[in-house]
């Protein structure tokens, strides 16, 4: 299965406003029900017990409602694990009100370097063309102390018959059309290896439940700084 680039929906400044909260909204369902919480809280659990650290900043890109990470960090607060998140989205209208998020460009991150423990992703790699890959896993790189996290769908025929039989737990038609220019767009885990392999980080790949890619990019000499940005809570 070739990948194939077309526009999603909810990329587009045209996308009507109520259909992009229900499309996030539809992505939070899919997210709990088919893998993206579980994948996430697998990779933060294997990060901690490589690491043996219990509390984590994390600086979610693409956040959308920034359900994912949150979810997880529930979920790992029964481990000891404590999870300090921070939402990144370049569509201010996306993030949620009360979280501590901030409204930038995932390529471009404001901050120096080292600023998080973490720096993560859920269903954004797919969208990005390869150099655009990799210029955000520079960046990412960059401001993470540890490792970054990319959540994401791996491209396959089975998995798009998936998404055209999920139409009906869709409630936008925005979910059902980005749905399927996702999987078309999305990578395979051998390609995005290859993109993200480097001198100066270390790449792990796992496959998870219902076509979930998960990728942890290691930083080879993560530096342990503690100071933390201070930003202000989304209105």
């Amino acid at each position: 299965m070739q990948r194939v680039v077309s526009e999603e929906i909810l990329d587009s400044p045209s996308c009507p406003p109520a259909e992009a909260q229900k499309s996030l909204r539809d992505l939070n369902r899919i997210n709990r029900w088919f893998g993206g919480v579980a994948t996430t809280l697998s990779l933060i659990e294997d990060v901690a017990a490589a690491t043996g650290q219990k509390h984590f900043s994390l600086l979610e890109v693409a956040a959308g409602f920034g359900e994912v990470p949150r979810a997880a960090a529930q979920q790992l607060a029964s481990q000891g694990i404590t999870i300090e998140i921070t939402d990144l989205d370049r569509v201010p209208s996306h993030l949620q009100s009360g979280h501590r998020a901030l409204v930038a460009d995932a390529l471009a991150l404001p901050f120096g370097d080292g600023s998080y423990d973490l720096v993560s992703s859920n269903l954004f790699a797919h969208h990005l063309q390869p150099d655009e890959l990799m210029r955000f896993a520079n960046e990412a790189l960059r401001v993470s102390r540890c490792a970054v996290l990319i959540n994401d769908l791996i491209r396959h025929p089975l998995h798009l018959a998936l998404v055209y039989a999920g139409f009906p737990l869709m409630r936008s038609y925005v979910s059902r059309r980005d749905g399927v220019a996702s999987v078309r767009r999305a990578y395979v885990p051998e390609e995005m290896e290859k993109m993200l392999a480097s001198d100066s980080s270390r790449v792990v790949i796992s496959r998870h439940y219902l076509f979930r890619m998960g990728v942890i990019v290691w930083k080879r000499a993560a530096k342990r700084e503690t100071g933390r940005p201070e930003l202000a809570r989304t209105a």
